[in-house]
């Protein structure tokens, strides 16, 4: 995974709007970090040259002695004499039983002393070549052992998996850094978005459709005045290049979800920030405001997907634009410390900015409707309702003769700023408040009747929407959507992270996950009811998380090397521990829940006695051997045995039971069993890397408990589903996108009824069904206990 700009992120992309005045900023951030991560890549791979350079060093040394005393042996009389004879210029490490080597790991270890008898080092290497192949990343081999199964390598042939994966649901909503999202449809369907997926929610049937055309992050959303039609906007992206893709708007049906215009491609620069239809023509033209340094404002035909006129609207950031209701040439915008009056003739925009005179001019206009009598109210960073109508501009700022808007009357409304308004039918108007979190009814003359306060783990108001009467859906800066009524209070019938995910875990024996990540929240979800169980906050990041086998513990990873065991139905902490000062990448109870395996990114493995059915933990032991920090891991089927990989692409195998004691042979690991493969680095998953791989485009992989099938999570937010094994690369795979940045993890259902997926910024977890498969079944056949013969002189190698 490259390296996050979380921080960054947050202030360029904050309530306070500062995240278009600061694009400039933001790409040479960007460079920065594309140099940043190129710089950590080439240190990374020096630091593993240097430990296998070594390690070489050390093998040669000992291994010339040996081949010295070949040379003698070869000149002595068969005889016991003879046997003595051998092995008398050897080392002492040499002569152990164990026969083992110094110095870091290797691709094997060295034979005992009887497997050399009558055989020259050059012949034992080419029996292992025969039975190994390798592929590179950054240039770097890594070796891989072909099981006794496989009778030959070179006629394997790969093919997509015959299961499919359909989009079930998903979990989250925008709300953190987008405004105006959340719309309610005829229908009965609530429509907003998440990643680059727009959602139809059902509110009283609980069921989702989905729109998926877009392929990177959806921005702004809008409703057509026959409330059948949306147009959505997204950002640009990047494919897997770094090269940036187009952003667009698309106008499609709610109904059929059929896209029935695409506007805009190649013209808008980097995203679609705001959009609007207009009324007074019954929605024939569509204003679009684009992310640019300019922040281009341009209109266009709904119909014939063609540009009418376009001009430069501000260097500021801009939150919202609008057609007047009753005159389609005249638009408003608004954003930072300014509002605009718009006024097209002839293809021609003509400008008028609003005069603020004896008021204080806020720092940023959040929202702005428009009244009953056509005046236009705007609410700002200083919790004010502001009123504007037309009189004489200030001669001495705009010139003389100007005309522009002014404010003729100001209402305080909230604590911090106001967020969003909402008209009703009837005139009466609806305000949402930042800090206070307030949501406000008001007359049609700003008279307050009531209010009421959402809670406040669910974040500030940040769009409000009409239901029936007196029902309303509230959209929230902590990513939830809200349904209630003042009377009755609100509820969550949506909820989400806020910040970035790397956790995930299932259940062994029932339709629940777990998730963590940055904003510090471990949640509880339910796959079959769709809601969040509990939801609870940590002092720290959680990162990792596993499930006990037994199902009633589940133990969270956190970034400081801290870990801790929370019980599923108290949610109370039964057991807490902290190795090492660095953050834990990966937890892993083995199959029958009497070890936990702890990795972390100082290097080591941690391994723990489970007792107590999960609830108490004691110190087994530490595997050390790795010289980068730990991604994933993997137990056994039979408990003994653990495979690991780093973060400089090794692969190593320990043994558990004999102490976490690194086994240097690799090759006498190649026939095991794991009990889960969720190691991105192995034999059996060698096909779902691309060619030309980095080390970091796949994050996450996860075998689907039948053995037949592996889903992967890449950095470019695609989910992939391979056949298992897959060992062969250029391997065939079915793709789903969905998600609007690096897909960080993945993990089936205890029953594999459903694959989960989690996006890393994008806060977004996407379920998918799982189709297919039937009698087809993916996995290799076994080909005997004979292994193919390899010319001796060639490895088979690929890259």
């Amino acid at each position: 995974m490259k390296p996050d700009h979380a921080s960054l992120m947050s202030v360029l992309f904050s309530d306070d709007g500062s995240a278009d005045s600061s694009a400039e900023f933001l790409d040479r951030a960007s460079m920065m970090e594309v140099r940043l991560q190129a710089q950590e890549d080439e240190i990374t791979l020096l630091k593993s040259s240097l430990a296998d350079a070594l390690r070489r060093i050390q093998l040669h040394d000992q291994l010339l002695p040996l081949l010295k005393q070949q040379l003698i042996d070869a000149r002595c009389p068969q005889s016991s004499d003879a046997d003595q004879c051998h092995w008398t210029g050897l080392p002492r490490q040499m002569q152990s039983s164990q026969g083992r080597t110094l110095g870091r790991p290797g691709p094997s270890r060295l034979p005992r002393p009887e497997a050399w008898r009558g055989r020259t080092p050059r012949m034992e290497a080419s029996r292992q070549r025969s039975q190994s192949i390798k592929m590179f990343i950054r240039g770097r081999p890594i070796t891989m052992y072909i099981p006794s199964n496989i009778q030959n390598y070179e006629d394997l042939k790969m093919e997509p998996p015959s299961e499919r994966l359909e989009l079930d649901w998903v979990y989250g909503y925008r709300g953190r850094d987008c405004r105006d999202n959340l719309y309610f449809l005829p229908t009965g369907e609530a429509v907003y978005f998440i990643a680059c997926v727009i959602v139809l929610y059902h509110i009283n049937n609980r069921t989702q459709r989905h729109y998926r055309k877009h392929t990177d992050c959806v921005r702004c959303l809008t409703l057509h005045p026959d409330k059948v039609r949306v147009a959505s906007g997204q950002t640009a992206g990047v494919d897997k290049d770094g090269k940036p893709l187009q952003p667009c708007v698309h106008i499609w049906d709610s109904t059929s979800l059929v896209t029935l215009q695409q506007i805009g491609l190649g013209t808008f620069q980097r995203g679609v920030g705001s959009v609007a239809f207009s009324f007074a023509d019954s929605g024939v033209f569509l204003c679009v405001i684009d992310d640019s340094n300019e922040h281009m404002l341009s209109v266009w035909d709904c119909n014939k997907g063609t540009k009418q006129a376009e001009v430069k609207s501000t260097n500021e950031a801009v939150f919202a634009v609008e057609f007047n209701p009753s005159d389609s040439t005249n638009i408003i915008t608004c954003g930072k410390s300014h509002v605009y009056f718009w006024t097209l003739s002839a293809g021609q925009f003509t400008k008028k900015q609003g005069i603020f005179g004896k008021y204080k001019k806020p720092k940023f206009i959040q929202c702005f409707v428009f009244s009953l009598t056509g005046d236009v109210l705007t609410g700002d960073s200083e919790g004010n309702i502001l009123t504007w109508g037309k009189s004489a501009a200030d001669i001495k700022t705009l010139g003389k003769g100007a005309k522009g808007q002014s404010i003729m009357r100001q209402t305080r409304a909230h604590e911090g700023s106001v967020f969003t308004l909402c008209t009703l039918q009837g005139g009466a108007l609806l305000s949402g408040g930042g800090k206070d979190r307030k949501i406000i009814r008001w007359s049609a003359d700003l008279a307050p009747e009531r209010e009421c306060e959402i809670p406040e783990k669910f974040g500030a108001v940040r769009t409000i929407t009409d239901v029936y009467g007196e029902e309303l859906l509230v959209g929230t800066t902590r990513n939830a959507i809200l349904r209630g009524t003042f009377s009755d209070g609100f509820v969550a019938i949506v909820q989400g992270h806020v910040d970035e995910m790397w956790g995930l875990a299932t259940h062994p024996s029932q339709n629940i996950f777990l998730t963590c990540g940055h904003d510090r929240q471990v949640c509880l979800w339910n796959t079959k009811e769709h809601i969040v169980d509990w939801c609870i906050s940590l002092e720290e990041y959680g990162l990792c998380a596993d499930f006990c086998p037994n199902g009633s513990v589940v133990s969270v990873g956190l970034s400081t090397g801290r870990w801790m065991v929370l019980d599923l139905l108290t949610r109370e902490v039964v057991s807490e521990s902290t190795d090492g000062n660095e953050q834990l990448s990966v937890m892993r109870y083995s199959p029958d829940g009497s070890f936990l395996a702890v990795g972390s990114h100082d290097n080591f493995i941690y391994i723990y006695n489970v007792t107590e059915s999960g609830r108490r933990y004691t110190r087994f032991g530490k595997c050390n051997g790795h010289s980068s920090f730990i991604t994933h891991l993997d137990w056994s089927k039979d408990g003994k045995y653990i495979m690991s990989n780093s973060g400089d692409y090794e692969i190593l195998y320990w043994d558990i039971a004999a102490g976490c004691k690194l086994l240097r042979n690799r090759f006498e690991s190649k026939d095991r069993e794991w009990a889960s493969y969720t190691c991105v680095l192995g034999f059996h998953v060698m096909g779902v890397w691309l060619e030309g791989s980095d080390g970091t485009d796949i994050n996450a992989l996860c075998r689907s408990h039948s053995e037949r099938v592996v889903a992967v999570a890449d950095d470019f937010c695609k989910v992939h589903l391979f056949q298992y094994p897959c060992p062969k690369l250029k391997a065939p795979s079915h793709k789903y996108e969905g998600h609007g940045s690096h897909v960080t993890n993945v993990c089936f259902t205890h029953n594999d009824s459903h694959l989960l997926s989690m996006g890393g910024k994008d806060t977004c977890i996407l379920q998918w069904r799982v189709i297919g498969g039937g009698a087809v079944d993916g996995r290799l056949e076994k080909q005997g206990a004979a292994l193919s013969t390899f010319t001796s002189s060639t490895e088979p190698a690929t890259s």
